[in-house]
This record gives structure tokens, sequence and C-alpha cells, in this order.
């Protein structure tokens, strides 16, 4: 491990910015800590994720073990995603994020943020 990393305890700290960061993924958590999803329906409730970064997204998820994806042996074939059990361990603190967005939000702040949310690149 990096003596730095060490040094500061900043290790899980990295290690949690690393795993959550990237387009979607805190959004795809979210939505995954109610109830399983079939792709589809994870894609409407991110209308501006292209189905690339989607797939890329939920693949990155699953390899870091947060979520799973589960296929079913039918015909056509059904797919769902849904959290692992250590990624149910994040529901927490996706709950206080939620309450400090709303927060942070209610207090007026965050107003740039949404300039360029529908327009960033992927």
């Amino acid at each position: 491990m990096n003596e730095k990393c060490l040094k500061y305890d900043i290790c899980p700290m990295i290690l949690v910015q690393k795993i959550i960061s990237g387009k979607w993924k805190i959004l795809i958590l979210w939505y995954l800590s109610y109830n399983t999803l079939r792709f589809n329906e994870i894609k409407k409730r991110l209308p501006y994720a292209t189905q690339k970064m989607l797939t890329q997204q939920l693949r990155s998820l699953e390899k870091d073990k947060l979520i799973f994806r589960r296929v079913y042996p039918v015909v056509p074939p059904k797919v769902d995603y849904g959290l692992t059990e250590i990624g149910k361990r994040i529901i927490p603190i996706l709950e206080m994020m939620h309450g400090f967005g709303a927060e942070y939000l209610e207090q007026g702040y965050g107003a740039s943020v949404f300039q360029d949310f529908v327009t960033d690149e992927e």
C-alpha cells in the first residue's frame, strides 16, 4: 500500500472515491437501494445516460462487488441487477449524501451545478 496513503490515513477514503466515482454510479446505487432492477428500468431512471455508459458503470460496480447481475434461464433472456451484501452497506452513506444535498439546495447553494448537468460530456 502507498506510504502516503497510510501516513495520512486516507486509504479508505481513496478506495471509496475510486469505487463510487464515475458517471451515474451513485445514482445507480441509489436506485438499486430500493429494489432489484432490470437494465431498461435503470435506463428509464437515468434518461441522459447512454446505453454504453450505463453498461460500463454497471460492469464496474459488478467488478467491485457492489452490485450483482442475475441472469434467469428463460427465453427471452431476463437479467436484473441488485446490491450485494457489501453494496447494501453503502445505503446509509447514500441517504446522508441525499440529506446533505437537499439541505444544500434549500440553503440556495448548488444552482450552478445543474447548468451543465444535461450537457456534460460522457
